[in-house]
This record gives C-alpha cells, sequence and structure tokens, in this order.
C-alpha cells in the first residue's frame, strides 16, 4: 500500500474502474494503484491469455479481496467495441470510472474492417464508442468519471483536425511519411482525445458524470515497438529521458481518487494540475464538429 493509510482510500474503496489498455504501461500501473486502493476492476483487452494473468496478479497484489474481470475486445473494430459493451452491461455493476487508456501508432496506413485508418480508429473512435455506448446502455454511476489518456504531443496538430483527409491518404503518403506524417497522425487523435472530452463533459453538464483528458508524459513503455526497426530505434532513444510508467500514471490515479472539487470538469490535467492545451484544442467549434463525424463514422461503419 505504498505507506499509505486505509483511510486514504476510503473514496474510492468498492467502487468499480473499468480500464483499456489496462495490460502494459500505464493502465497496468494504474490498474495496479486502483486496485491497491479496493477498487474492483474491469480490464478490457485484446489479449485473453495475457488479460487472465494481469487479472490474477492483480488479485494477488492486493491484501483485501477484490473483483477483477476481464472483457476481450478488438478496438479496431466497432463490431467488436458493440459486443464488449454488451457483455460489460450484463457482467459489471455501475462503472464508477471510465478510464479511456487504450492507444497506438501506426506508421503504415492500415485500414479496419470499417474502413477507418487504423490510428484514428484506435485512439479515438474506439474511447468514442465504448464511451457512448456505455452511457446509453446507464452503465456509469451517478458520480462517475470519464478519464481518457491524451498526450502533449497532441500540439503536433498545430492546424487541427484534418477533416477533410480523416482517411489519413495524405499523412501516410510519399510526402506525408517524409515529413513525419504517421506521427502527427498520431497528434492528431491525442487532439482528439482533448476535443472528445471538453465536448462529452458540456453534453454532461448537470448529470454528475464528469470527464478529463490527462498528458502522461513521456514515459518508457512498449508502446511503438511493432512499427519496425526506426521505430523501435526512436523510441529507445526517448527512453533514455523517460519516466517509469508507475510515474506516467500518477496523473491518471490522482483524477480518480482526488474529491471533484479539485477538479474542473472537461479539463486537461498534467502533473496533476489542469493545464491550458493547444489554440486547436480549445476549439470549441472543432469540438462539436468531430462529435458529429465521430457519430457519422459510427453509424455508417
Amino acid at each position: 500500500m505504498n505507506g499509505l493509510n486505509q483511510e486514504d482510500y476510503a473514496g474510492v474503496k468498492g467502487q468499480y474502474a473499468l480500464i483499456t489498455g489496462a495490460t502494459s504501461g500505464i493502465g497496468l500501473a494504474a490498474a495496479y494503484a486502483l486496485a491497491a486502493r479496493g477498487m474492483n476492476l474491469g480490464i478490457v483487452a485484446r489479449n485473453e491469455a495475457k488479460a487472465d494473468e494481469v487479472a490474477a496478479r492483480l488479485r494477488a497484489s492486493c491484501s483485501e479481496s477484490i473483483n477483477v474481470d476481464v472483457f476481450i475486445a478488438d478496438l479496431s473494430s466497432q463490431h467488436s467495441i458493440r459486443d464488449v459493451a454488451d457483455q460489460i452491461a450484463a457482467k459489471c455493476p455501475k462503472i464508477d470510472r471510465l478510464i479511456n487508456n487504450a492507444g497506438a501508432m501506426f506508421v503504415e496506413r492500415r485500414l479496419t474492417a470499417d474502413g477507418l485508418e487504423m490510428t484514428w480508429a484506435v485512439n479515438h473512435m474506439a474511447p468514442f464508442l465504448l464511451t457512448t455506448l456505455l452511457l446509453e446502455r446507464g452503465m456509469l454511476a451517478e458520480h462517475a468519471r470519464i478519464i481518457t489518456t491524451s498526450s502533449h504531443g497532441h500540439k503536433m496538430a498545430r492546424k487541427g483536425i484534418s477533416f477533410e483527409d480523416l482517411s489519413g491518404k495524405r499523412q501516410f503518403g510519399l510526402l506525408g511519411k517524409m515529413t513525419g506524417g504517421p506521427n502527427f497522425r498520431y497528434g492528431e487523435t491525442k487532439l482528439a482525445n482533448i476535443l472528445f472530452t471538453s465536448e462529452l463533459a458540456q453534453r454532461l453538464e448537470g448529470t454528475g458524470i464528469t470527464a478529463y483528458s490527462f498528458d502522461p508524459g513521456l514515459v518508457s513503455t512498449n508502446f511503438n515497438q511493432d512499427n519496425g526497426l526506426l521505430a523501435r530505434m526512436t523510441m529507445a532513444v526517448m527512453k533514455r529521458f523517460a519516466s517509469t510508467a508507475e510515474h506516467g500514471a500518477e496523473t491518471l490515479v490522482w483524477l480518480a481518487e482526488t474529491d471533484a472539487a479539485n477538479l474542473a470538469n472537461g479539463g486537461y490535467y498534467a502533473d496533476k494540475q489542469v493545464r491550458i492545451p493547444s489554440a486547436a484544442a480549445r476549439d470549441k467549434e472543432a469540438a462539436k464538429r468531430l462529435w458529429e463525424v465521430s457519430e457519422a463514422q459510427v453509424h455508417v461503419s
């Protein structure tokens, strides 16, 4: 329990947190921290064997008994997300903390079964669809919080969301790749996380449910290790300046457990403080347009 007393966790003990991307990195570190605080967990993962192993380790790490549920989903597939939302609705109690943490970056342009570019689908459309489905099913508790992992990298998308190129053809084209297009695409999805959170908070105003996004900082994880030798070399250099996953998860855990009076609904956080994101991330009209476009992509798919 890291030297803290049980009463320090009274606010979240016995509550339920659903976390995507909880089998490694920041998500796993957050899962351990929340389990230590007595929270029951649901982890959404793609690899069932790995998820079962992590669930067993989480249960064993706690001095008190907690529940850890495993839900399997491919977050690039809207069919899979709809299916897992049904499973969650059938099995889970009310969700007190919905943590949209899963993310990825693809250096080659790939399309999902729904016809969406893969980085966009996993990083933005997955949290958008899962969150809206769980809200529609009434799965969020009275004072639930929705926390989405963004990044300082959102500032790479200085011109905002490329609504005219959501399929990423330009960014993943030859010229785009030569000028860092896949990195800018990743930044664009992290910008989308902030805009989604801002619009979500506005739409939930008065319900008691709140939404926040945060920047974990540069963290040493297995992120971007499946995109070839150059990506692995780049991440190896960056890791020399990176913090641990536990440190990266601190703001996430703080957002989950701190008194609501300390928080600004719809806010973007880093180092446990509300921060001012880029000008593009503060564009209310872009946030509204993104929501409408996302709804259309869900319906079309």
